[in-house]
């Protein structure tokens, strides 16, 4: 009688759970075994897409194009490096989710203490909402410009994505995998059709590739804004702490003998094919957008860089630096493909920023929601401050508001800023460990490049923090240092006792270590 009530009772919203990553979807899709290269991995590319997502989001396109304009080609080369940073890091998440069969927050969780894990998971939160700011502020402004819907009521829209999320859920993983491939070939169809039309100096292009002093300089300040901290905003707008938790959860998608070392070594090698591949097009997509705002308007005619600005500039014949693009731009072509692209970046941005938030909810807390319930409570969690601010700001002028808008999308990047140290250094840990990878731990050569990146990125996104303060136009400079510095101390401080707690954790499991299935069988 119990066990009948029991199945009649209706199911909780938030549940708890200590399973598999995503387990709905976890070991769903088949992968085929001594095929071809090309068919094997055509099988395994789609979380590749849904990981790049993150990388050409709203939140990068306009410190790229910002780049473009104030320092033409030079920070071409920041792209580049980022992007290989990037692809060097998603390989490792991919790689310990296939590996350990736990994603990055579960693995943490596994060796950190509960207090940890709850500051850890409010910090990964944080960075998730930052970044679902941006996607609400790009798709609301798109619905905006595309449909002249008040901005207001634009912004509430954003939040009936969650239908959008709920029917994606319904038709099967690989098919919003095959959603997410075809909206970032929008993407990239729009950029590089503006591209071609504006003549850029490919010269140029392939010269500023190379490293030079000249991308990090203080000097000159162009727009309020300098070769480094524009660098700092390119870097920070495109390694993101979620794309790591997220990839670590869904390279798990792939049906895959776990007691097979050489089944595990075939997943790894072709997810790591198709997150490299994906990634490359999203380095092609950023690079696209600094040629933007170098070719395609006159230089330093955009004084405007939020996407209103950009959008007017688009139909502003007299910003336009040729006559084929000034033929265009009479059409509207320009402007209408700009906005289209822009909301399908925020709609992707809706699928990966709710997968990357329920893996970790799970890892860290153990709790469990629907998928449509967690997208509805970040969403309208990250609508308020953009309300807010609208309405804060519905006095002024026209431009006022678009600064004040594009202002709070870069403002609430710093969390990004805060949060990616913390999902960097476990993961290059972990993936380093002996007694989690196995042989498949990370080579000598990663190491190396490994500590280079996280240290690098760790630094300059600390060095960054008392001019991001500043920046807020919150308080006075003074303040603004002093606040800094105690937020910089602070995070080295939780860095310290995240990474003494992950190397005791690593302790703990190698006294403790149980042979992998697919060392037993190789033995």
């Amino acid at each position: 009688m119990k066990n009948t009530q029991n199945k009649l009772r209706a199911p909780k919203l938030i549940s708890h759970t200590n399973g598999k990553s995503l387990e709905e979807i976890n070991g769903t899709v088949e992968v085929p075994r001594g095929k071809g290269f090309l068919k094997t991995l055509l099988a395994y590319s789609g979380p590749g897409a849904l990981v790049a997502v993150g990388y050409m989001d709203p939140g990068n396109w306009s410190t790229s194009i910002t780049g473009g304009q104030s320092f033409q080609y030079t920070l071409m080369t920041t792209i580049l490096i980022s992007s290989l940073i990037a692809m060097l890091l998603q390989a490792m998440a991919a790689k310990l989710g296939i590996v350990s069969e736990m994603d990055l927050a579960q693995a943490i969780r596994a060796r950190t203490g509960k207090a940890l894990g709850v500051i850890l998971w409010i910090m990964t939160e944080l960075a998730i909402m930052a970044t679902d700011i941006a996607e609400v502020i790009g798709a609301a402004i798109a619905l905006n410009l595309l449909f002249h819907i008040p901005i207001i009521w634009a912004v509430m829209i954003t939040v009936l994505d969650v239908m959008v999320l709920l029917l994606l859920t319904k038709i099967g993983f690989r098919k919003i995998e095959a959603i997410v491939a075809c909206l970032i070939l929008v993407i990239l169809f729009v950029f590089l059709y503006e591209v071609i039309l504006s003549n850029p100096n490919w010269g140029g292009v392939i010269a500023g590739l190379v490293p030079t002093p000249e991308a990090i300089a203080q000097h000159p300040v162009v727009n309020g804004i300098s070769p480094l901290s524009g660098s700092l905003g390119i870097i920070g707008a495109t390694v993101m702490p979620h794309n790591l938790y997220l990839h670590s959860a869904i390279s798990q998608t792939r049906k895959i003998d776990h007691t097979d070392a050489n089944d595990i070594k075939q997943t790894v090698r072709f997810t790591t094919w198709d997150s490299n591949i994906q990634l490359s097009l999203a380095f092609v997509v950023n690079s696209l957008l600094l040629i933007v705002g170098v070719a395609v308007f006159k230089s330093g005619a955009v004084s405007d860089t939020s996407f209103f600005g950009l959008y007017e500039a688009l139909n502003n014949t007299s910003m336009l630096s040729n006559p084929i693009l000034i033929s265009v731009a009479k059409s509207g072509v320009l402007s209408t493909l700009f906005a289209v692209a822009l909301l399908a970046s925020g709609q992707n941005s809706t699928i990966t920023g709710t997968l990357t938030g329920q893996v970790i909810m799970e890892g860290f807390i153990h709790l469990k929601m629907p998928l449509w319930a967690r997208r509805l409570v970040t969403r309208l969690l990250s609508v308020v401050p953009v309300v807010l601010c609208v309405l804060m700001t519905a006095g002024e002028t026209e431009i006022q508001q678009h600064q004040a808008i594009n202002m709070l999308m870069e403002n609430s990047q710093v969390f990004l800023a805060f949060a990616l140290p913390f999902s960097m250094l476990p993961l290059l840990l972990m993936t380093n460990s002996k007694a989690e990878m196995g042989q498949f731990k990370n080579s000598w050569i990663t190491q190396i490049l490994g500590w280079i990146s996280v240290i690098g990125l760790t630094f300059l996104n600390l060095y960054n923090l008392p001019s991001t303060f500043e920046g807020f136009g919150i308080w006075n400079k003074s303040l603004s240092d002093i606040l800094a510095w105690i937020t910089i101390i602070l995070i080295l401080l939780l860095l310290a006792w995240t990474t003494i707690d992950i190397i005791r954790g690593d302790r703990r499991l190698a006294a403790n270590r149980v042979a992998h299935p697919w060392e037993t069988t190789e033995e």
